[in-house]
């Protein structure tokens, strides 16, 4: 805290007399970066259903899911740490930030419903399950995993570059809504 208030050029207390107290400052940083990522993946979905006269397929769906937070997470880019805060409140967050992340899901709604209408012929159940393991690919698409997977390949799966990527994340995703 000592080090925001610093680089703020304000008092230490300026964060309980504005926030009411730490735990509220950083719910309010996350919220804040959780949304403008949302929210750019709820551009890139209106931008493929535009291009699509409003159906989509499974693909760019699942790319709108999945590039903002690949892009946030490259090296240099701006947003590298608020990804980091952002994966990091998954397991260490407060618990307003639990709360949200388990409860909000009214961005995710957009996805499911875009998928279950690019695959009418699987069941919904199916397809939520389906849209709940490409999280996953999310989730765990963080430096520290690739790591482990680069010493696991014995330097084979060296990640390169962010778009080779997000390339390799779609190809696996698309083929588990195909069948």
């Amino acid at each position: 805290m000592r080090d925001i208030t610093a680089e703020a050029g304000v008092n230490l207390a300026s964060v309980n007399y504005h926030f009411g107290s730490k735990d509220a400052l950083l719910f309010q940083i996350f919220h804040k970066r959780a949304s403008e990522l949302n929210r750019e993946r709820a551009r890139m979905l209106h931008a493929a259903h535009d291009r699509h006269a409003g159906a989509p397929p499974v693909r760019e769906i699942l790319e709108a899911l999945f590039a903002p937070p690949l892009r946030w997470s490259e090296p240099g880019n701006p947003r590298q740490v608020s990804m980091q805060f952002i994966i990091r409140a998954r397991a260490e967050g407060t618990a307003e930030m639990r709360e949200a992340l388990q409860h909000d899901v009214s961005h995710l709604e957009r996805f499911a419903e875009a998928l279950i209408a690019a695959r009418p012929d699987l069941a919904p159940e199916t397809v939520y399950w389906r849209l709940h393991f490409c999280l996953g690919l999310v989730h765990n698409s963080r430096p520290a995993e690739f790591e482990r997977l680069n010493h696991l390949s014995g330097g084979l799966t060296a990640v390169a570059d962010g778009p080779a990527l997000l390339t390799r994340m779609l190809d696996f995703a698309e083929a588990g809504f195909l069948r």
